[in-house]
């Protein structure tokens, strides 16, 4: 049996209406009336044309279903339940369920064309992954652009008409202050009702607010990482520097696709999607914005700040600038330092006047998030030659020190997300994030402790690199011969089997021993997957090497950045050659340094002046432009001996 060729996923349902009308392969509608459909357990009713993909119409009336390939037909996660008849089975649909499920009305939502009423049942989509909440950032002195002034004001009379803002203005003498048009409207009233006792909130050398009374203990800010996978925000106490809450949660885009790649190439398809991405990055800043206020017990409008790191895609989109032409060569940004904005452009409802610091990027592929991670880290003020390693569907890589910072990014793909890997899921409950092999048994860590459901990138990391350490997968990547590995490892060798003609490696047996359909492997197709991340990302770290003269010799740390490098085995790391080959206790996790260089940029006007620095101080060099790339990629796809 064959795979359905995967088709793009429609972007509105006109467009799908039209191409499943002239879809051969399909039954052909004449495009006239509507189905009704109702989403179960949230009771969510909609209509929609007949023949529009039920992945379309929920993803176009904000249901979500997850997914990492957007709708192609590659992940198999889009999972939901058709209720009463279950419809037609698809081919995709045999391969992802099991028989009983089947019967159950089980399906890939990006399979079943609307032909009837429907009533689906959508899993809960998990929106609190598990991610790295917190860095390595450096101490730095506390002096936030934000400050609150407490002032007691003497009563304005008849001898004494000065006006209201210079008044104000003359208590503050010691700033050169700018009002804002929203101040003056209301500065007479809130003088008047607080007794001329008030405290004036001020950005920089902006006054954008008056409120009655002394509020000066009560200041804050949020630092948001945006990440494409995971979205991460800090609420800080701006008077004392530290954070108060943090929270994380799956970015809303996911369902167009798991990959900056995958949503450019929506939003190129049609330009509406672009205004749908923004608004959902603008949901998911908000959610958490609410949530760690709600956590804190902070109001809304006491959050006078905000600072967004991400890469260039996702800070492109949330602004709702075109990210298409960073997408297709020679890959260039709209600008690599943004506008002051408010918060309220990136829609985040705090104070009304709070300002929005966006980081700038190097780069299409280096951006944002980078910079503040570079920041956070202080590559540019130490000595000590280090590689700073960002690992997900694109890895950004910088090198260097004090003296000379060069960075690069690496096409990796899905692997590492747990897309594109047979078992593969997110870093949520149930994913296996360990695995230790001995010749008679085999070990795995569980996300919370769980009944295993899936393989997230940490475990096929450590899985990989456990197989090559007994000589179960040789150093091109492919399984040893079955006899060959009941006598390596008598234990656990019969573990090593077929699923259809391809072989595979079971982990975990979900039923009976031996039913391996309903296993949790890792196949030989999963093991060239990371493959062909791992020699991306050597690739990518061997040319800078070169470009800076340096042996791996010469490297006295690596650092992992983000989610997946605050989980990595630094060992197993090493085992596939995917980091160069030092002591592990040189291989460090460094945590959410995205989100540490915006808490930083947040507490510390000379930190954010240090931000923009950077972009002068690190050389970007193209990897897609230089001819020996795929040779080089070549060399680097077989694992460490």
């Amino acid at each position: 049996m064959t795979d359905e060729p995967a088709t793009r996923p429609a972007r509105n349902l006109d467009e799908v209406v039209a191409a499943r009308s002239s879809n051969e392969d399909g039954p052909v509608h004449d495009g006239r009336g509507r189905f009704d459909l109702l989403f179960e357990p949230a009771g969510r009713k909609v209509r929609v044309p007949p023949g529009v993909m039920l992945f379309d119409a929920a993803s176009w009336n904000g249901i979500a279903i997850d997914s990492t390939c957007g709708g192609h037909g590659t992940c198999r996660k889009c999972k939901v339940k058709v209720l009463d008849s279950g419809g037609p089975i698809s081919s995709l649909d045999t391969r992802a369920f099991t028989t009983d499920e089947l019967r159950a009305g089980w399906r890939l939502a990006c399979r079943v064309e609307v032909s009837t009423d429907l009533r689906v049942e959508v899993p809960p989509l998990v929106t609190r992954p598990k991610a790295a909440t917190v860095g390595v950032g450096r101490k730095v002195i506390l002096r936030p652009a934000v400050q609150k002034r407490y002032v007691e004001l003497t009563e304005a009379t008849l001898s004494d008409q000065t006006a209201d803002l210079e008044r104000l203005f003359a208590s503050l003498d010691d700033l050169e202050l700018r009002p804002e048009l929203h101040v003056l409207r209301s500065l007479g009233s809130v003088l008047r009702e607080s007794d001329y006792k008030l405290t004036a909130v001020i950005v920089d050398d902006v006054l954008i607010d008056v409120e009655p009374g002394d509020t000066t203990g009560r200041l804050f800010a949020i630092a948001f990482d945006l990440g494409t996978t995971t979205v991460v925000a800090t609420l800080l106490d701006l008077s004392t520097g530290t954070p108060v809450a943090v929270q994380s949660m799956l970015n809303k885009q996911q369902s167009f696709g798991a990959d900056v790649i995958t949503r450019i190439s929506a939003v190129m398809m049609d330009a509406r999607v672009l205004d749908r991405l923004c608004l959902l990055a603008h949901e998911s800043l908000n959610e958490l914005a609410q949530s760690v206020c709600e956590s804190a017990a902070v109001r809304p409008e006491e959050v006078y700040e905000v600072a967004l790191a991400g890469n260039a895609t996702m800070t492109h989109i949330v602004l709702g600038i075109d990210p298409a032409p960073l997408g297709v060569a020679p890959f260039i940004l709209s600008t690599r330092m943004f506008p002051d904005i408010l918060a309220t452009d990136i829609g985040v409802t705090v104070h009304e006047r709070a300002r929005a610091v966006i980081f700038p990027s190097f780069g299409a592929y280096v951006g944002g998030d980078i910079v503040a991670g570079l920041l956070a880290s202080g590559m540019d003020r130490d000595s000590r030659m280090r590689l700073f390693l960002d690992i997900g569907t694109n890895c950004e890589l910088v090198l260097g020190n004090a003296d000379r910072l060069v960075a690069t990014a690496a096409p990796a793909g899905p692997a590492f997300e747990g897309a594109a890997i047979r078992c593969g899921m997110r870093a949520a409950r149930g994913a296996i994030e360990a695995v230790k092999m001995t010749e008679g048994g085999i070990e795995l860590g569980v996300i919370g402790d769980a009944e295993p459901q899936g393989l997230c990138g940490s475990g096929l990391v450590d899985a990989v690199a456990e197989l090559l350490d007994l000589k179960l997968l040789d150093s091109s990547g492919r399984f040893v011969p079955d006899d060959e590995a009941t006598t390596i490892a008598p234990g656990i060798g019969a573990r090593l089997t077929k699923l259809g003609k391809e072989r595979v490696f079971v982990l975990h047996w979900k039923a009976e021993v031996g039913d391996v359909d309903r296993s949790i492997y890792l196949s030989q197709r999963d093991v060239r997957e990371l493959q062909f991340a791992k020699a991306a990302i050597a690739t990518g770290w061997h040319i800078l090497l070169e470009e800076a003269g340096l042996k791996e010799d010469d490297l006295q740390q690596v650092l992992l950045a983000g989610s997946f490098g605050s989980y990595l085995s630094p060992a197993s790391a090493i085992r596939l050659g995917l980091v160069p080959k030092l002591a592990a206790l040189r291989v460090v996790s460094a945590g959410n340094v995205a989100g540490e260089g915006a808490k930083m940029a947040l507490l510390s006007m000379r930190e954010r002046a240090g931000a923009m620095a950077l972009l002068e101080e690190v050389e970007y060099v193209e990897l897609s432009d230089r001819g020996d790339f795929n040779d080089r990629f070549i060399e680097q796809l077989p694992f460490p001996l």
